[in-house]
């Protein structure tokens, strides 16, 4: 096979992932605009289910409780996901560590609806001696932050791997700290790890159906929930509209975030080719 037919077998593979993955995105927010109540049929164009949104007051509040769910979870999936990755990648050697690494693993590889489960009887267990926590956002919110945990420490670990020990035995050479160390040095370099961690975590939180599911109580639906109770009694296209909006304001958050960490990258290598080129004078 040629050079130009392997281009062009490479070009039109691409072409078709990308039509897989993003076609019914595309026909999604289409027929969002779409005046029919069928969601399959169009009719003419209208805002007529973004109107129909705005009055939709079980569904608004869906959406920001998940909001609020999947906000609280990511800070706390990325401030324990980043003690366990300094834990198992800058202390090596200490009692237990190899129990630490494969639970802070295993939620990755472990079923939603086990996590699921486990965590549901944990909590009905603790609620019928302690009376306490009930079912609700705390629930939710315990579910979601032990998930993103293990993922949020896998992308930080990742980090960590890659940046050169020697910068924080420099810094603690000159004169530094320990917490000096880590806010001077240490942090500034995890700044793309954190946010990545942040919004992984975030979106896994925001979309989750199976945790929810067992974990939530009454008057605790979240956006997902909602969703997939009202699809199974037949699609309504205020859906359409809602994953619409979400999935603009989810677009506009990744494009942030990507021009975010490749200005901090840009930023972290000028610095180090500066204070190269001074060391070397």
């Amino acid at each position: 096979m040629s050079q130009a037919s392997n281009k062009v077998f490479a070009n039109g593979w691409m072409l078709a992932v990308y039509l897989f993955l993003y076609l019914p995105i595309v026909t999604l927010v289409v027929f969002s605009f779409n005046d029919s109540k069928l969601v399959t049929v169009w009719s003419h164009a209208s805002t007529r289910w973004y109107s129909a949104l705005m009055q939709d007051s079980d569904l608004l509040s869906a959406v920001f409780l998940s909001l609020k769910i999947a906000f609280l979870s990511a800070l706390m999936s990325v401030f324990f996901g980043t003690f366990t990755a300094f834990a198992l990648n800058r202390y090596r050697h200490f009692r237990g560590r190899t129990m630490l690494s494969s639970m802070a693993t295993t939620p990755l590889v472990m079923p939603d609806v086990i996590v699921g489960l486990s965590l549901l009887l944990m909590l009905v267990s603790l609620q019928h001696w302690l009376g306490f926590p009930q079912r609700g956002l705390f629930t939710i919110l315990l579910g979601h932050a032990l998930l993103g945990t293990a993922y949020a420490a896998v992308v930080v670990t990742s980090r960590l791997k890659e940046m050169d020990g020697r910068l924080d035995e420099a810094a603690m050479d000159l004169g530094s700290k320990p917490w000096q160390v880590f806010t001077l040095v240490t942090f500034p370099l995890l700044v793309p790890a954190l946010v990545s961690a942040f919004l992984l975590t975030f979106t896994l939180s925001f979309d989750d159906v199976v945790l929810s599911s067992f974990l939530s109580g009454p008057g605790f639906n979240t956006m997902p929930m909602v969703i997939f109770s009202r699809a199974r009694l037949g699609l309504n296209p205020t859906i359409n509209a809602v994953a619409t909006v979400t999935i603009t304001v989810v677009t506009i958050a990744v494009i942030a975030s990507s021009f975010y960490t490749s200005h901090i990258e840009r930023k972290r290598k000028r610095e180090m080719a500066l204070a190269y080129s001074d060391s070397n004078q």
